[in-house]
């Protein structure tokens, strides 16, 4: 099977996307400007990426709180195990690794976890920006932690009041 690749601009930086007809492989974010990868590709992502594209759009637009995509991360069984168990924590809602240890049957395994979902090869759609540390605080993501603050804001934006 071949793999295909496109560009998606989103608000933290170009997301690349990789998958094929056995589902998505990655969706990372690049540090780098692509925006002449991205207007090379902008006509032409591939049909089998092109539902990941609108999706992601509908989720950085306010439109959509979950994924209906068919996901291929490649990794070990214990990581692909981790990653499944991500996509038990709701839109809005964050856990924190004890929680996702206990959540997988065995606490011990917290360091093991943790570094399972700093390998998380599809950023956003399986959402290991909504684990945070014991204390709250935002701990250890790949793609930077001002991103993690972001999408976690973005999926729970403070609706403040009018004074007047």
């Amino acid at each position: 099977m071949s793999l295909q690749t496109t560009y998606y601009k989103t608000p933290l930086g170009t997301a690349k996307i990789v998958g094929g007809e056995n589902g998505i492989q990655s969706v990372s974010v690049l540090d780098e400007d692509f925006s002449t990868a991205i207007e090379e590709t902008s006509m032409k992502t591939p049909d089998c990426l092109q539902e990941c594209v609108t999706q992601l759009d509908q989720y950085f637009s306010g439109k959509r709180i979950d994924f209906d995509l068919k996901l291929n991360p490649q990794g070990t069984d214990f990581q692909k195990k981790v990653w499944n168990e991500l996509l038990n924590i709701p839109f809005n809602k964050t856990r924190t690794y004890l929680e996702q240890s206990k959540a997988l049957g065995d606490v011990k395994a917290i360091r093991a976890v943790a570094s399972a979902n700093g390998k998380n090869p599809i950023w956003i759609i399986i959402p290991c920006h909504r684990v945070i540390g014991s204390d709250g605080s935002l701990t250890g993501y790949a793609g930077g932690i001002w991103r993690k603050k972001w999408l976690l804001a973005h999926e729970n934006p403070v609706k403040q009041q009018s004074l007047f």
